[in-house]
């Protein structure tokens, strides 16, 4: 009996043990996170910030940092499998590690369209026929700007209704970004002459609700992580963790 005690004893601490490291990796492992998210935002305004005022300067720190980021995300995916490798974690735990993992697929993917922003606003400040920058455009990218605060905020504080408010947001920053389509159309239509320029305006307005997207994206794994439940654009339909 005492030698059956002494080994489930011995058993209880090593898991105990196991459970310590794993809340320490997982600890770790969501300070990056964040702090990816924190350097992923910063680039976004500076990129918003080089297309609404031509800062050609901003843009190219925006080309800068991209590859830290990519680096950055791919040092997470694989903290994220090691974790899952040497810890085999359930449940909450679990979700914590898949979490982890598509949120910094996201703020990989919102750092790419950073560049791509960047990138539109160093074209359009060197054209010869530039064009003042649509009001609408600026209040789409306040909007995807603001989407991406808080849905960071979101996922900082673990807010679940903060996140929702951003997944019912989406909605109206999809709209803003159909009126932009509908002017520069009539744009082009009206000066085919500048039908480049005009073009890049297109596709740095679909640019900026893709960051809206991921930032919604970013809304719903919140959710998940918080409280285990799958929420899809519209938030109308939910999915528990069992189904």
């Amino acid at each position: 009996m005492m030698t059956d005690l002494g080994a489930e004893l011995g058993n209880d601490g090593e898991r105990s043990c196991l459970n310590r490291h794993l809340v320490r990796d997982l600890e770790v492992l969501w300070g990056e996170v964040l702090k990816l998210s924190a350097v992923v935002e910063e680039s976004l305004r500076a990129s918003v910030q080089a297309l609404c005022a031509g800062k050609i300067e901003l843009a190219e720190e925006v080309r800068a940092e991209e590859p830290t980021i990519d680096r950055w995300q791919v040092l997470i995916e694989h903290e994220c499998l090691r974790i899952l490798a040497l810890h085999q974690p359930v449940a909450s735990d679990l979700r914590r590690v898949t979490s982890a993992m598509k949120i910094s697929n996201e703020l990989e993917r919102m750092g790419d369209l950073a560049n791509h922003i960047a990138r539109r606003a160093r074209k359009l400040a060197r054209r010869p026929d530039a064009v003042a920058l649509p009001p609408q455009m600026e209040y789409l990218a306040v909007e995807a700007l603001g989407q991406v605060r808080d849905a960071l905020d979101a996922l900082s504080r673990a807010d679940a209704d903060l996140a929702r408010n951003v997944i019912r947001s989406d909605r109206q920053v999809d709209y803003r970004r159909g009126l932009i389509l509908k002017d520069l159309k009539a744009a082009i239509r009206r000066e085919p002459n500048k039908v480049t320029t005009w073009l890049h305006l297109i596709n740095a307005a679909r640019n900026l609700e893709r960051v809206a997207d991921h930032a919604t994206n970013i809304a719903e794994t919140v959710v998940y992580l918080r409280e285990g439940t799958l929420v899809r654009r519209p938030d109308t339909k939910q999915i528990p963790e069992s189904a």
